[in-house]
């Protein structure tokens, strides 16, 4: 049967472009659609725009700390409607990029919303389309769960576009994005409240990385409630919101911020007639190639719900493309040993098993940290420290491991975690020489174990 494409892919995010654009580079008939905004979550209410605005909330602690290095800066002023348009600006520079990554790579380009038809069919504002193959990549959506009031919270999807800076903001959530806004609203200068329902926000780090940062917060701020939800939420009638938690008390704010997770984006798209497979919470089941289980279907990145990164979904849109029409360059993505980062204030970032879970695969474990006050803020007030640690077989002497609060550690993470790749052992890191003066150095030097 004739096609009239090689490939259509539904969403135009991160790990949609990827697969169109190399696909087509290998020779592939291209087609492309997206209802929404090119480049996906990331580039338009996402990674890109969350830290732009990261950096503009630290800046109020790089003016304080300036002081200790002999400059006055007077009259110390903030406006938000500065920060949104120039953030503005940079993300519709960043879609005309990536609309002509893909208009320059020979792919057609459809900006509406597609439907799955058939196996091999997809509709875009009204008109059908053949495909030999058919990739979803629509990514996710905010989630807020169902109680009374829930209309009246915002999610990341709104505040990027906020008129003003609230007064007051309470944030729910204990996840990435929970912390980041937290760290964005608190540094611009709001009454920032951060509830959590459970014992201690950001699950699945390695425990000393979350005591560590809860520290931090609180040192800088922000008022932390744990064990806390909110009940119903009840509009004021000078504007505000009074939310009523679960254990009876009461917190008014000007904006409640959820981020309490994110669904698969799969409305409309027509799975259901195609009766494709999703797995018990909701996310499209695949392969190891990325089939579901209609095997013309493949889906990728956050709607499969593996490991909800950028550049995850970039390299299993890779791994599409290749597997499609380049089968010899065809490698599977591993999903191990992958390096994130959370851009709270203080960074977090880590790679490898936490110790928690080397714990728990039964490895005898050898423990390596260390606390220490940045060079940059030995002259000034501030309190903070920074924390690097690393987790070692005790057995191999292998870094299974390495976890970082501080400035720049995503930077310095992202070495560390070729590091750990290429299978470095302890002995490694010891051998090599550190850079100095750096905080870095610090990952290099640490020699007598804090634990075991």
């Amino acid at each position: 049967m004739a096609y009239d494409f090689d490939l259509f892919v539904i969403g135009a995010g991160s790990g949609g472009v990827r697969a169109a654009r190399f696909a087509a580079s290998y020779g592939a008939r291209v087609a492309v659609a997206e209802s929404r905004y090119l480049g996906g979550t990331c580039v338009n209410v996402g990674c890109v725009p969350k830290k732009l605005l990261v950096y503009g909330a630290h800046y109020a602690e790089d003016i304080d700390q300036a002081q200790g290095f002999g400059w006055t800066v007077d009259n110390k002023t903030f406006d938000w409607k500065t920060l949104i348009a120039n953030k503005n600006r940079e993300i519709e520079r960043l879609n005309g990029i990536y609309k002509n990554l893909l208009v320059d790579s020979g792919v057609t380009l459809l900006q509406a919303h597609a439907r799955l038809v058939d196996a091999h069919t997809v509709e875009v504002a009204g008109k059908r389309y053949s495909a030999e193959h058919i990739l979803v990549a629509t990514g996710g959506w905010p989630h807020v769960p169902d109680f009374p009031g829930n209309e009246h919270v915002i999610t990341s999807n709104e505040a990027f576009y906020l008129d003003a800076l609230p007064r007051r903001v309470l944030v729910v959530g204990g996840g990435y994005i929970a912390v980041e806004f937290a760290s964005i609203f608190h540094g611009c200068g709001a009454e920032t409240q951060l509830l959590y329902r459970g014992e201690l926000f950001m699950r699945g780090f390695d425990g000393s990385l979350r005591d560590h940062l809860k520290d931090e917060m609180i040192k800088k701020g922000v008022d932390l409630q744990f064990n806390a939800d909110i009940a119903r939420i009840d509009k004021q009638a000078d504007g505000s919101v009074l939310a009523t938690l679960k254990d009876g008390r009461t917190l008014a704010a000007d904006c409640i911020f959820y981020a309490t997770g994110r669904r698969p984006m799969l409305d409309n798209l027509g799975l259901d007639q195609l009766d494709i497979a999703l797995d018990k919470r909701g996310f499209i089941e695949v392969d190891d190639r990325y089939r579901t289980s209609v095997p013309s279907i493949l889906a990728i990145g956050d709607v499969i719900g593996r490991v909800q990164l950028t550049p995850v979904a970039l390299a299993e849109g890779m791994a599409v493309a290749r597997q499609l029409f380049k089968p010899e360059e065809y490698r599977p993505v591993d999903y191990n040993t992958i390096a994130t980062a959370v851009f709270s204030l203080p960074n977090v970032a880590t790679v490898g098993l936490t110790e928690e879970q080397a714990r728990e695969q039964g490895h005898k474990v050898v423990l390596f940290e260390s606390r220490f006050r940045p060079m940059k803020l030995t002259m000034t007030q501030s309190l903070e420290r920074s924390l690097m640690k690393l987790v070692v077989d005790a057995e191999t002497d292998k870094v299974l491991g390495c976890h970082m609060a501080g400035p720049d550690a995503g930077e310095i993470m992202q070495g560390l975690a070729v590091a750990l790749k290429a299978g470095a052992t302890k002995r490694v890191f010891d051998e090599t020489i550190g850079i100095h003066p750096t905080a870095a150095e610090e990952f290099v030097t640490m020699r007598t174990p804090t634990g075991i």
